[in-house]
C-alpha cells in the first residue's frame, strides 16, 4: 500500500480508502462489513469514510460496531465523516452551527469514537454565512471532536472563501476537498481545483472512481447484473444513474469502457484496477474512496497500487484518446 499526505497537512492516508455509501447496511450486513474492514486493514488500507446520511445513519452504526469488535489501535486508522443531510427536521440538514455540532456529536455516538480524523461539509450551504460555517468546524476541532475539516463538492471559489475567512479570523481552514473523480468526471479536479491545490495546499480524497461500477466492465454487455449497484431499486440516486445508463450518452460510455478494458487486459490488470490507478496517477489525489460488497472485491481494488508503474505516459495518452475528455488548460501567456 502507498500512503500520501492529506494535502499540506501532516496526516497520511492510504491511497485506497473504503467508503460506506450504498454498501454498508444497504447491501451488506454488519458482520460482512466488519470482515471487509478487517481485510482492508490487512491490505494496508487505513482510511475509512462514511456519512451521517448513509443508510440513515445505520452505516455509521455498523462501522462503529466493527471498530469495537476489531479493537484496533486508534492510531492505526483514519476515519472521515460527512455532515449535511442528517434528517428531516428543519435544523437536521445544512451547515448551521447547530447542525454541525449536533450532527457531529450524533455521528461520534454511532461510530463509538471520541473523535474523527476528518469531518467534511458534504455540500455547500449558501444559506449559512461562511463565517458561521468556519467557526463551527473550528470549534469542533478545538473541542477535540475532529482533527481536520474539509469540503465535498464545493466550487473552488467557496473553498477559497472559507480559507480566507479562516485566515482573517485566525480560525482553522479546510485542508481537503472530496469530489467525484473518475475517467468520465474529471473537469473539476483537473482544472477548477488547480488554484486552491497549488496555492492553499488543498488535498483531494475522491469518490466514485469506478463511476458507480461502470468502469469495472461489469456492464459491458449492456445489461445490469442482479447483484450490481445499478440493480438496486427505489433509491433516488441509483434510479437516476440507471436511467443514464440506458441513455445515448450511457451507451457511448460503455463503448469507451470496452476499449479501456482492452487496455487493461493488455497490461494484465482488471478494468477496475486500471480505473483506480488512473485516478492515482494524479499526484494531487491523496486517496480514492472505493466501495466493496465482499472482501475479494476490496482485495482486487487494493492491488491497483501495484499497477501504477504500468501506467506510462504513452498509456495515459492512449487512454486520453479513448476518453476524449481531457480538460483544456486555462489560457496563460507563458504557454501561448
Amino acid at each position: 500500500m502507498e500512503y500520501r499526505y492529506l494535502g499540506s497537512s501532516g496526516l497520511k492516508v492510504s491511497v485506497i480508502g473504503l467508503g460506506t455509501w450504498i454498501t454498508f447496511a444497504a447491501q451488506i450486513n454488519a458482520d460482512t462489513a466488519m470482515e471487509i474492514m478487517r481485510v482492508a486493514l490487512e491490505n494496508g488500507i487505513n482510511f475509512f469514510d462514511t456519512a451521517e446520511s448513509h443508510s440513515g445513519g445505520q452505516a455509521q452504526i455498523d462501522m462503529g460496531l466493527a471498530f469495537r469488535r476489531l479493537q484496533w489501535r486508534r492510531s492505526d486508522y483514519v476515519v472521515a465523516t460527512n455532515l449535511f443531510w442528517g434528517g428531516k427536521g428543519p435544523n437536521d440538514r445544512g451547515l448551521s452551527r447547530k447542525h454541525i455540532i449536533e450532527g457531529l456529536t450524533a455521528s461520534l455516538k454511532r461510530l463509538q469514537l471520541d473523535y474523527v480524523d476528518i469531518v467534511y461539509a458534504q455540500r455547500p450551504d449558501i444559506d449559512t454565512p461562511m463565517e458561521e460555517i468556519v467557526r463551527a468546524f473550528s470549534w469542533c476541532i478545538d473541542k477535540g471532536m475532529a482533527l481536520y475539516w474539509g469540503t465535498s463538492e464545493w466550487p473552488a471559489h467557496l473553498i477559497m472563501e472559507a480559507v480566507m475567512v479562516a485566515r482573517q479570523l485566525n480560525l482553522i481552514e479546510p485542508v481537503v476537498e472530496q469530489p467525484q473523480y473518475n475517467m468520465f468526471h474529471r473537469e473539476r479536479v483537473e482544472k477548477e481545483y488547480l488554484y486552491p491545490i497549488k496555492n492553499y495546499g488543498l488535498g483531494i480524497t475522491s469518490w466514485s472512481p469506478l463511476a458507480s461500477g461502470v468502469l469495472s466492465g461489469k456492464y459491458n454487455d449492456g445489461t445490469i447484473p442482479r447483484d450490481a449497484r445499478l440493480a438496486i431499486q427505489d433509491h433516488p440516486v441509483i434510479n437516476r444513474l440507471r436511467a443514464g445508463f440506458f441513455s445515448v450518452e450511457g451507451k457511448q460510455k460503455i463503448d469507451k469502457v470496452k476499449q479501456v478494458s482492452q487496455v487493461a487486459e493488455r497490461l494484465n490488470m482488471t478494468p477496475s484496477q486500471l480505473a483506480l490507478a488512473w485516478c492515482l496517477k494524479n499526484e494531487h489525489v491523496s486517496s480514492v474512496i472505493t466501495g466493496a460488497s465482499h472482501p475479494s472485491q476490496l482485495e482486487e481494488n487494493a492491488k491497483a497500487v501495484q499497477c501504477l508503474p504500468l501506467l506510462t505516459e504513452d498509456i495515459m495518452q492512449e487512454l486520453d484518446q479513448i476518453l476524449g475528455n481531457k480538460p483544456e488548460p486555462y489560457f496563460n501567456f507563458r504557454s501561448s
